[in-house]
């Protein structure tokens, strides 16, 4: 028989979402326990956000390194990889060791178990052969895991994902990326400037597909100049390996080979591995529906990439907020997603919120569109090297408001600030034009849009 115990509240899976959820009710007096069989933060600390972006930091130092010429002197710039090895075990992961993480929720008041946790029926987890039963109800936290196209030769070949790609300790001579999306781009930029010969494979027709299509062709271009092969429009039909490394067959004819290859496609929930459809939820969906209050069914709550509202650790922490407040009786606001901001870290820097152009038309809005291009702006004139880039409103013009934007350039990802709250707060792009921006300034760019769009 199984043993069996009881909980005010059980999270599944603790990420930064499910860590905050398992944290915060523990600190508020409730018995919480929290499950996982990963590491207790998740990805972002330890494959992803952190550890990625110091790749990224990394790299654009090299770059501006070679930026000096004809500014403030000469350079010479040696990449070596060492230091960023170095610092992702030291300052980021603790080598993959989570003692740290698991004594924060512990402090807390948690209770940590550590194991593959499944639903077997409502507020009910089994944990390798224990029961949790919750009192108050199960949190759903469990995030996604990388998906891997069921292609031709897949299973014979040894395959990088996010985590090889960041534990790794050298740098390859030759890297295969297939995915040309967010990650695939910023790993091409980091290895490229690392000094590996890289190959991005994207079956779609330009890199960031999700993004305005003004976007992919400047990371081409920003990537073919980082000497990176970039085959957009290519499917990949076979994978073998070859000479001790790895080739992958496109649908045209050609092949492209090299020493790794970086599979980053995109993730995706393993709903069935959690049991959900003990609770009632569709184990073949993409991902876990829940309202605004983040419940997925009595005594369920979910949040983070589970749910399908962008993988991102922003998300998780602001669904985690509602969710606390909602477990424990708390005025909160309503979860909304008109405005949830991305940013592709490459430099330069791939900004975005709210929908594309393309979705606006698609939803059958009156739209208009500015664009100011961030080389013609007086700070990016002033920056010289390294300052592509541009900035695009979508503004629904039914409305007066701003409904998406783009923010690429140096500080890309910053800038998109003020667009986020102009988009949240629907503010008027006529009061937008009311605004003193400082100059010189990249978000000055704005200023300029918001002209273009006039015109």
């Amino acid at each position: 028989m199984a043993l069996s115990e009881t909980a005010d509240v059980v999270v599944l899976g603790l990420g930064p979402g499910g860590e905050h959820v398992a944290g915060e009710l523990a600190a508020s007096g409730l018995d919480v326990v929290g499950i996982d069989h990963r590491l207790v933060g998740g990805e972002c600390p330890y494959w992803g956000c952190v550890p990625t972006k110091m790749m990224l930091r990394a790299s654009r130092l090299l770059a501006e390194g070679a930026r000096i010429g004809g500014i403030a002197g000469s350079a010479s710039v040696e990449p070596s990889w060492d230091p960023v090895a170095t610092r992702i075990r030291e300052e980021a992961t603790d080598d993959w060791d989570d003692t740290v993480a698991v004594k924060r929720l512990e402090d807390k008041g948690g209770r940590f178990v550590r194991g593959r946790g499944r639903l077997v029926g409502p507020c009910t987890v089994d944990v390798d052969g224990q029961r949790f039963t919750a009192q108050r109800g199960v949190v759903i936290a469990t995030g996604t895991v990388a998906s891997i196209p069921p292609m031709s030769g897949m299973d014979d070949v040894e395959i990088w994902t996010n985590h090889d790609a960041v534990e790794t300790t050298t740098v390859p001579d030759s890297l295969l990326i297939l995915g040309g999306g967010a990650v695939g781009v910023e790993f091409a930029q980091v290895f490229a400037r690392f000094g590996s010969r890289v190959t991005v494979v994207e079956a779609e027709t330009r890199l960031l597909p999700g993004e305005e299509p003004e976007a992919g062709v400047l990371m081409a271009d920003v990537l073919a100049s980082d000497e990176v092969d970039v085959r957009v429009g290519s499917t990949a039909t076979r994978v073998r390996t070859e000479n001790g490394g790895v080739a992958l067959d496109l649908e045209n004819g050609d092949s492209v080979r090299g020493e790794k290859l970086l599979v980053a496609v995109g993730r995706h929930a393993d709903l069935d591995a959690i049991g959900v459809d003990t609770v009632g939820l569709d184990i073949t969906s993409d991902a876990i529906d829940v309202d605004e209050r983040m419940r997925a069914g009595e005594g369920l709550w979910a949040v983070g990439d589970v749910t399908g509202h962008g993988g991102f650790t922003h998300v998780s922490m602001y669904q985690a907020n509602i969710a606390i407040a909602d477990i424990l009786g708390r005025p909160h606001h309503n979860a909304r997603y008109e405005a949830v901001p991305r940013v592709t870290f490459t430099d330069p820097e791939v900004g975005s919120v709210g929908v594309t152009e393309a979705e606006a038309r698609d939803g059958g809005l009156d739209v208009g569109t500015g664009t100011a291009l961030v080389p013609s702006t007086a700070r990016g004139w002033i920056h010289k090297s390294g300052n592509r880039g541009f900035i695009k409103l979508i503004v629904d013009r039914h409305e007066g408001v701003l409904v998406g934007a783009t923010s690429v350039g140096p500080v890309g990802g910053e800038v998109l600030g003020m667009l986020t709250l102009a988009i949240h707060t629907a503010t008027p792009v006529a009061d937008l034009r009311t605004m003193i921006y400082a100059y010189p300034t990249f978000h000055r760019g704005v200023e300029d849009a918001l002209r273009d769009l006039d015109g």
